[in-house]
């Protein structure tokens, strides 16, 4: 190093090094510690921080809830599709057939599939 930067960081050492001592044109304080507090608006900030981050916590909890859910039911509509390419793809059979294919086992034509669809009142 050269002489001007030896020079400059041994006075920034020495002031770093140097022990802090209180200005003595401050006065001393008379106010005990203990009186000491933050007062009304040291609560209404405190307490705005805390509502704020309750609705934040209660925000982000909803929104990775519903990310979840969109990923069950994209995972079910996956399901369901893989399920039908398997199955032989779309049903094909005219209309009429496939009103027989009541899940409740009520079939719109009555006991007797021959007798064609029937309309219900």
């Amino acid at each position: 190093m050269t002489a001007v930067g030896d020079a400059t960081l041994g006075a920034a050492v020495r002031l770093l090094a140097q022990p802090q001592t209180p200005d003595a044109t401050l006065p001393a304080s008379t106010v005990p510690d203990v009186d000491v507090t933050p007062g009304v608006w040291g609560f209404v900030a405190i307490a705005f921080v805390a509502i704020a981050t309750v609705l934040i916590i209660v925000d982000m909890t909803r929104r990775v809830r519903r990310t979840r859910y969109r990923g069950e039911v994209r995972e079910r509509i996956e399901a369901e599709r893989a399920d039908a390419s398997t199955d032989g793809g779309p049903d094909d059979r005219p209309e009429e057939a496939r009103l027989g294919d009541d899940p409740r086992g009520d079939s719109p034509a009555g006991d007797d599939p021959s007798a064609g669809p029937q309309q219900r009142l």
